[in-house]
């Protein structure tokens, strides 16, 4: 099918691309890009007047809850809010169940997403057998089926030894070791340390449960030599210590949640289950932090953190509900939120959430390095076409995603979200178009 984008203000974080223009795409691909010659023939014409074209975002944490955690949200609805929220790329961890452990559970996986054409997936493996810790899962064959990294998700290893080797065989082989670092024996409680935690007599989750497993990776990867992206920093030590590992030439890259971005430990307000996430909100320095890390590139990547969780689990007392999230559709309007708020600009804010995070992911996406996150002439057609003068409610009657709870929603928040995406791509096809 051949579409023809007119009148958008093309943006492009990765080349500095910044103008009034027209898009051509053909069989999946960006034909003309600019200024398009008149004798294409387009099947369908998009009119962009007033809205912003861009690169499909990239996403570097959504869980997809299948397989076997189907009832808080199926590959199917999940894979529709992604493109909802104009995210054509994303990657998984590997806590599902049983835990992405397998080449067969890989390659079912992405097939499954390739027939649904709503979003291209990229699959972590598990760094060790039913994310255990104990026995190292063969890496080589899951590269094969497709993951493009290991990780324990939220399971931290708790013998240093074993994570030594487990470094050592991903370094021979250059794999990038995805992690959040948590020191298990500090990050067992439900809030972060603080006087809010202590008011409301919830355990809490010292900054040391991040900044002594920080420690530790760091030690081992001047051992090894692994690469490895660090998930989710929380906290202001954290960004510090991150800061100094790229000053040191460690090849560490790291990334932020929306919810660490904008939220803090004052908002659990009264045992408010909606703010129960994994990492804990920390306090106003730490999130402001983290803005400033992820503005001058300590934190490379911003992160939807996408984990919905359904009725049951999550309306119960703070400390006994599930931690998680609904945030693929929020992911845009948040990322210009940031902008907005600390007088970044809008190319800015694009970066974090499609160039950035492909640098991230690197080599990792074969063929699709050398143009995924970008507007390139030649390359492939994934697009988020968005307004960006109009802000929406977050309600939960306007999210696809199957987990409707999200610590943003309008009810308790108070504000609305800038930015509403109109039409999503995905190699040319249109995966989402929003109804006028």
């Amino acid at each position: 099918m051949k579409i023809l984008i007119k009148n958008g203000r093309l943006i492009d974080p990765a080349s500095g691309l910044d103008r009034v223009g027209d898009i051509a795409i053909a069989a999946g691909r960006i034909v003309g890009l600019g200024d398009v010659s008149a004798d294409f023939d387009a099947n369908r014409v998009i009119d962009a007047h007033g809205l912003v074209v861009a690169p499909g975002l990239v996403d570097l944490a959504a869980r997809l809850r299948e397989p076997g955690l189907e009832q808080r949200g199926m590959l199917e609805s999940e894979l529709a809010a992604a493109a909802a929220g104009g995210v054509t790329s994303l990657v998984c961890p590997p806590d599902t169940d049983p835990a992405l452990d397998e080449p067969g559970l890989v390659e079912m996986l992405k097939f499954r997403a390739r027939k649904l054409s709503r979003c291209r997936l990229f699959p972590l493996g598990a760094l060790t057998r039913g994310l255990d810790g104990e026995t190292l899962t063969e890496m080589a064959e899951l590269t094969e089926a497709g993951c493009v990294g290991f990780s324990q998700a939220e399971r931290p290893i708790q013998n240093t030894q074993f994570l030594t080797r487990a470094f050592q065989y991903a370094a021979t082989y250059d794999y990038t070791v995805w992690l959040r670092p948590l020191d298990p024996w500090l990050g067992g409680g439900v809030a972060a340390s603080g006087a809010m935690a202590t008011r409301l007599g919830l355990a809490g989750v010292p900054v040391t449960a991040e900044t002594v497993a920080l420690h530790t990776i760091f030690e081992l990867m001047r051992a090894t030599g692994v690469r490895v992206h660090l998930c989710r920093i929380s906290s202001a030590a954290g960004v510090e210590l991150v800061r100094r590992a790229k000053a040191e030439g460690l090849p560490v890259t790291a990334d932020v949640s929306i919810n660490s971005l904008h939220l803090t430990d004052v908002d659990i307000g009264y045992f408010n289950s909606a703010m129960r996430v994994n990492p804990p909100l920390r306090q106003g320095r730490d999130r402001d932090a983290l803005r400033a890390g992820l503005a001058d590139g300590t934190l490379d990547a911003l992160v939807s953190d996408h984990m919905p969780v359904d009725e049951d689990e999550k309306n119960l007392p703070f400390a006994e509900a599930t931690p998680g999230a609904t945030g693929l559709e929020l992911l845009l309007s948040l990322a210009l939120k940031w902008a907005e708020d600390e007088g970044q600009s809008l190319p800015k804010a694009l970066a974090v959430v499609t160039s950035a995070p492909v640098q991230v992911l690197g080599s990792a996406l074969g063929s699709l390095a050398a143009s995924a996150g970008r507007l390139v002439d030649g390359g492939v057609a994934d697009l988020c076409i968005f307004d960006p003068r109009e802000r929406w409610a977050v309600t939960p009657e306007r999210l696809v995603s199957q987990g409707k709870h999200t610590p943003f929603a309008f009810g308790i928040t108070g504000f609305e979200l800038p930015g509403r995406v109109r039409y999503t791509l995905v190699a040319g096809t249109l995966a989402f178009e929003a109804r006028v």
